[in-house]
Parts: C-alpha cells; sequence; structure tokens
C-alpha cells in the first residue's frame, strides 16, 4: 500500500474512531451515532453503486 493510501486510510479511521455499533440480544443494531450523521458520513465518502450504474444507462 502507498503512503497516501496509508495517510487516507488513517484519516479515515479517525473519523470514525468514536463510532460505535453493536447488534443487541434481540438482534437490533444499537449505534453511539444518530443514522443521519452516519448517513452524512456515508454519502460523502463512499460512492453509491446502485445510483452509478443507474446514470450509465440513463446515458446509453
Amino acid at each position: 500500500m502507498g503512503k497516501d493510501k496509508e495517510k487516507d486510510k488513517k484519516k479515515e479511521s479517525e473519523k470514525l474512531e468514536d463510532f460505535n455499533i453493536e447488534i443487541n440480544e434481540f438482534g437490533e443494531i444499537v449505534t453511539n451515532t444518530s443514522v443521519e450523521k452516519l448517513n452524512k458520513f456515508l454519502n460523502k465518502n463512499l460512492e453509491d453503486k446502485k445510483l452509478k450504474s443507474s446514470k450509465l444507462s440513463e446515458e446509453q
């Protein structure tokens, strides 16, 4: 892994440091972060593959 990728990975892991997610005995997802905050983070840092493929379909 290159040094740039390692720096990027470290930055991302620092952003997720206080994030905790667990599944309790009832199968419920329990987290210390609100769903809205989690969605904002994911929207900012991940590309949605479904949206990408639908955009390609529209262009053709």
